[in-house]
């Protein structure tokens, strides 16, 4: 492709409503324009890159055994209404009515859709297991979209969805995808982590997600330094550290009122009576599907609400605004404590092994001392409620963690019977069973991965291209448009370039030189081939590599096949 000849409308300056480094690049080099918030047309320089990353896809799904389809993105909304989400769904279900008053949606997920095939189509045994994937764009009515293509009402995915006899073929359904997507991100060149997973609204046993680490990634992620575990925080389980103690309560005095006027905070009151964060315990009121329950954390731990939530088993969980902790407890917010407390009480697993603790006294301006838990107060149930942190240990091999930023590309799920169940899609067994289907989902936002890939891999000048993401593989420079031995040289590049089959771009602007380099760096060219003065004194060429500034010159005869073995050395290390 000639520069002249393609449609990259670069911008100087960096747009006003560009908030993270992707959504900069993206608009200043040309890949993207905004229609309305959170949709986006993808030009065409940007569109390259969306394809490259299609083409990985594709391959790796069809070397996993799994089928090409395209799904309607209009969606009836019976069919949402069988499986039960439609209203479940909430408003980023894009909900509307067509003119015979047909209520219909446009689609965020294709579950439905795809269990709705597979009821009419799989009726026994001997048509499983079928894996069927498309390549499609979704809508979901996102209430603040933002980061460009990090977080679009309109995107392009992958989702592929297996279909299996039982639980156990649904397993290996599952290890296959888990396989696949770990070829489709390396082959991306991209860094990234598997990590364990909450299932959220799409539902399911267990799932993980594929996170490129960068450090503006909207998700933080625990990843062990001497193992290869990682997970979520929403997700990631506290391995006890096996220090705790019971205490003895015998040893302890008994419980004394201490006067803590005004103090409401586990700062103030530790201030205020002297004492660490780990020696308190603080008490707070959730409400879950309309019910209060109580949850009791050291002052110094976050409550992860996704765990809270999943034990629960409930749909909705937020903190209780200060009446309703009064109407639930009789006691104020900043003073409320597990001693004697009339509601159900969750404790973290850490809470009944330490002592002597403070607590609220469930009653204004005061707390209690020497408090010990199983003495002085009980629990209903004991669990891990708590965020992992960097000082605990991992709970796969107890070695050390840190904590990262992630941005989440892809995400599977083993999602078992919840749908065909739902939707009655069912088969019959080898013994003639009448048996519901079981069933996995796999997902992968394509735009994402190009906004993601951008995150990761960028400097001041603009966007630094994986070899395998880049719409074009080498950009060659004429510099001298009006010579016509640099010129025919340029040509000849780039015709020999394209019969080894690499894809070279060909800047032929009659635009001065700084100029040229300037868009090169932008655009994130992998190699920039520079034909000017230095060609026509010495009869060389200037190879450079983007990543890391080398740069060499090399006759014109050796370019092709330096940058071959380049680019094979790239996509290998990738």
């Amino acid at each position: 492709m000639r520069y002249s000849q393609m449609l990259i409308p670069t911008l100087k300056e960096v747009p006003a409503e560009a908030e993270v480094i992707s959504h900069r690049l993206l608009l200043r080099a040309g890949c993207i324009r905004k229609l309305t918030a959170g949709i986006y047309t993808y030009m065409p320089y940007g569109l390259a890159a969306i394809r490259r990353v299609e083409t990985i896809v594709r391959e790796e799904m069809n070397r996993a055994g799994a089928q090409e389809l395209l799904m309607p993105m209009v969606q009836p909304a019976d069919l949402w209404q069988e499986s039960g989400r439609h209203e479940k769904y909430g408003p980023e279900l894009l909900r509307f009515r067509d003119r015979h008053d047909r209520e219909s949606c446009l689609g965020p997920t294709h579950e439905e859709v795809i269990t709705d095939i597979a009821r009419r189509e799989f009726h026994s045994y001997r048509d499983l297991p079928v894996n069927l994937y498309q390549i499609q764009t979704k809508f979901r009515d996102e209430i603040r979209p933002r980061f460009g293509l990090m977080r679009g009402r309109e995107f392009i995915m992958k989702d592929a969805y297996s279909f299996d006899v039982s639980d156990k073929a649904a397993e290996e359904s599952y290890r296959k995808m888990y396989d696949a997507y770990n070829r489709i991100f390396t082959r991306c060149g991209l860094e990234f982590r598997c990590v364990e997973a909450d299932s959220g609204a799409i539902g399911g046993s267990f799932s993980h997600e594929f996170m490129v680490l960068a450090a503006t990634g909207e998700d933080t992620i625990a990843v062990c330094n001497d193992c290869s575990w990682a997970a979520n925080l929403e997700k990631a389980a506290i391995r006890p550290t096996g220090t705790q103690t019971e205490v003895a309560g015998d040893r302890v005095p008994a419980m004394e009122r201490a006067e803590t006027p005004g103090q409401r905070t586990v700062k103030t009151v530790c201030e205020f009576l002297g004492i660490a964060p780990q020696q308190l315990l603080k008490t707070m009121v959730y409400i879950a599907d309309g019910v209060p329950v109580a949850v009791l954390l050291r002052g110094d731990r976050t409550l992860e609400e996704v765990k809270l939530k999943n034990h629960l088993g409930a749909k909705d969980i937020r903190l209780a605004e200060d009446q309703e902790v009064y109407d639930a407890t009789g006691a104020p917010v900043g003073y409320l404590g597990p001693v004697g407390l009339k509601i159900r009480l969750l404790a973290d697993q850490e809470v009944m092994g330490l002592g002597p603790v403070v607590v609220g006294a469930n009653e204004k301006n005061a707390h209690l001392r020497n408090v010990v838990p199983g003495r002085d107060f009980q629990t209903d149930e004991v669990l891990d409620l708590r965020q992992i942190c960097e000082s605990d240990p991992c709970p796969a091999c107890g070695g050390t963690l840190r904590l990262v930023e992630g941005i989440e590309v892809g995400h599977i799920f083993k999602l078992g019977t919840a749908y065909s169940e739902a939707m009655n899609a069912r088969f019959q067994d080898q013994e003639g069973n009448d048996l519901p289907l079981v069933m996995g989902c796999y997902g992968i936002g394509v735009s994402r991965v190009v906004a993601a890939a951008i995150e990761q891999n960028h400097d001041d000048a603009g966007i630094i291209f994986p070899v395998p993401l880049a719409p074009f593989q080498v950009v060659i420079l004429n510099l001298g448009i009006k010579d016509e031995a640099i010129t025919a040289m340029a040509e000849r590049l780039y015709a020999e370039l394209g019969a080894a089959g690499i894809d070279a771009f060909l800047d032929d602007r009659d635009e001065r030189p700084g100029s040229k380099f300037k868009d090169a760096d932008l655009l994130g060219f992998p190699y920039r081939i520079t034909v000017g003065k230095r060609f026509a004194e010495s009869g060389l060429i200037e190879v450079r590599r983007r990543r890391d500034g080398f740069t060499e010159e090399v006759e014109a005869v050796a370019v092709v096949d330096m940058l071959r073995a380049r680019l094979d050395e790239d996509v290998s290390k990738d």
